[in-house]
């Protein structure tokens, strides 16, 4: 006997983007339905909603989930039975049937590409509905591409779920529609998009500060060379990857330093507001895991939890740290995209994996809201190419084909080593040895806007960010930031002010480092963008948007001396 139909009546409430997405599937009743929505915005329950329709009007006599790890399967799964839709998610390539038991299965993306004539003969068996959870993921590879193809083209509906639509490749995503657009390349065409910044403004997800930590880094190349450079400056792509492995080995006093910071701060939202507040990092290797776990063992006198990819055990691990008021948990690659861990509020970056699409699926995992003003803080190298992912959160991005590939100052080979493969740093640490590493607070990005440092002394300045509140709305957390930047620059001119004047006779200049001149340039942009909200009302965001698109280049976080300077003689005269 079949399991009982779900009962709508009794499904929990949908958001309002929920339900307008809702409203124009049924409308269009197609076979195929990409639904585009930010990390945390409520995919699954959307899906949900839509079998339960789709189940109880029979439409569909069966439901597929594929999505791409082992955990988010049992994680589907759970879900669904809180709906009333039972379905299976020990399901295997060698069964023939799925049970009476279940509505249906959950497979992964893997799964279907090593056997998709099974799923294609399940799919025909009966009407069935098809949920692609991440479909990007379906263009990882040809036979995870072609499988999905295969097995689910004949199936009565298909949903495309995706936070991130969009690929660091040309592969072909399968049931995604694309349009050519004038410049003659095809882009990914979504049916439905809620976007980071539309779930902000609705208070769905949280707002995230970036803390990016810059600092001296010295290492020794295989020549015997040693070489010393500061995290964030101009520099080369190799010398960039070098100086930022530097700074995340566990050895030097880059990484010891940030997570004390980022600890701290857990501790700040614990204090006020977010008592069950959790912490991740997100690391490149199983080594180097465990030796941050360590770290954080010697810093807070706790064990953090440690998941490795899909090992034994790691769905059990990271189900019970999502349940328990642990502080931190350190995974590599597992908690990166779909996991949810509504508590987590405090993140570190300290992986030298940096795609558009890894960087967006990892903050996705801190911007899940539980109740108004809850913020979230993530701490992250000061490297230009993560500055500018950071200051971009809020970028809508389509799949492109045929797009010429931008560099963005690492290597494409590296960074597709430090993401997939776990054992990605061995390659780079045959090419030099990390020898020191020390870290400073550099700059905070908050909404795109890029708050410098230096105004105080190294300690109180960071004290003063790592103690914000922890429960903010994004207007409030403009008002601090925007103080704080008012006080620094106040506190410089009561500084020169009280020097004594040099003589005029023998006047002595200090020439300010690049990196000095950077800070104080974007101090008196982000002065100046301050004024122009508030004589417009225009959001900070979108004045440094107009700024960009007037005068060019990257966002203020990373752009040079020169284009700061240009930027601010432009904003003195709109």
């Amino acid at each position: 006997m079949s399991p009982p139909l779900p009962d709508l009546e009794t499904f929990p409430p949908l958001r309002a983007w929920q339900r307008k997405a809702l409203v124009e599937y049924l409308r269009r009743r197609s076979e195929d339905f990409m639904a585009v929505a930010t990390p945390g915005a409520g995919k699954t329950t959307f899906a949900l909603r839509i079998a339960a329709e789709l189940l109880a009007h029979g439409t569909v006599e069966a439901v597929t989930v594929v999505c791409p790890t082992e955990h988010l399967k049992t994680q589907w799964a759970n879900a669904a039975a809180r709906v009333g839709i039972q379905l299976d998610p020990m399901f295997r390539n060698s069964d023939v049937h799925s049970s009476r038991d279940f509505h249906g299965a959950v497979l992964t993306y893997a799964q279907v590409g090593m056997a998709p004539a099974v799923h294609r003969r399940r799919t025909m068996t009966r009407p069935t509905f098809v949920i692609l959870d991440e479909i990007h993921h379906a263009g990882d590879s040809r036979t995870w591409g072609d499988g999905v193809k295969s097995a689910f083209d004949e199936a009565e509906r298909r949903l495309m779920l995706t936070g991130t639509p969009f690929r660091s490749d040309d592969n072909p995503i399968p049931f995604v529609a694309y349009e050519r657009g004038e410049d003659g390349l095809q882009r990914s065409r979504a049916d439905s998009v809620y976007g980071y910044s539309d779930a902000l403004r609705d208070g769905v997800v949280r707002p995230v500060l970036f803390m990016a930590y810059s600092g001296e880094t010295r290492w020794r190349t295989n020549a015997g060379d040693e070489l010393a450079a500061r995290l964030g400056e101009p520099m080369t792509k190799d010398l960039v990857a070098q100086a930022w492995r530097t700074a995340l080995d566990h050895r030097g006093g880059w990484m010891p330093q940030v997570l004390r910071a980022a600890d701290a701060r857990l501790s700040r939202l614990r204090e006020h507001g977010i008592t069950d507040a959790g912490g991740l990092v997100i690391a490149s290797d199983q080594q180097t895991a465990r030796a941050y776990a360590k770290l954080l063992h010697e810093i807070t006198g706790q064990s953090a939890v440690v998941v490795l990819s899909d090992d034994e055990g790691a769905s059990g691990r990271i189900a019970s740290f999502a349940l328990s008021e642990d502080r931190w948990m350190v995974a590599v690659r597992m908690v990166s995209e779909g996991v949810d861990i509504p508590r987590l509020a405090v993140g570190v970056y300290a992986t030298s994996a940096s795609t558009p699409l890894y960087f967006a699926q990892a903050i996705g995992r801190f911007v899940r809201a539980r109740r108004p003003g809850e913020t979230a803080t993530v701490f992250l190298p000061s490297v230009p190419h993560l500055l500018g992912l950071a200051s971009e959160m809020e970028a809508q991005r389509d799949h492109i084909l045929g797009a010429p590939k931008e560099k963005d100052g690492l290597d494409d080979d590296l960074l597709e080593r430090a993401q997939k493969e776990e054992d990605a740093a061995g390659e780079l640490e045959k090419q030099f040895e990390a020898l020191s590493a020390s870290a400073e607070l550099d700059q905070v990005i908050f909404d795109g806007t890029s708050f410098g440092t230096g105004a105080l002394t190294g300690t109180a300045e960071e004290e003063e960010y790592l103690g914000l509140p922890g429960l903010l709305t994004p207007d409030q957390v403009h008002v601090l930031l925007n103080k704080r930047q008012a006080d620094q620059l106040a506190a410089q001119k009561r500084q020169k002010a009280a020097e004594p004047v040099p003589e005029p006779r023998k006047p002595e200049v200090v020439p300010m480092s690049a990196g000095e001149r950077r800070n104080s340039l974007r101090r008196q942009l982000n002065t100046l963008v301050a004024a122009h909200h508030h004589r417009t009302n225009l959001p900070h965001g979108k004045i440094h948007a107009e700024l960009r698109r007037l005068c060019g280049g990257p966002p203020s976080a990373q752009a040079t001396i020169e284009q700061l300077e240009e930027r601010i003689a432009t904003i003195q005269t709109l």
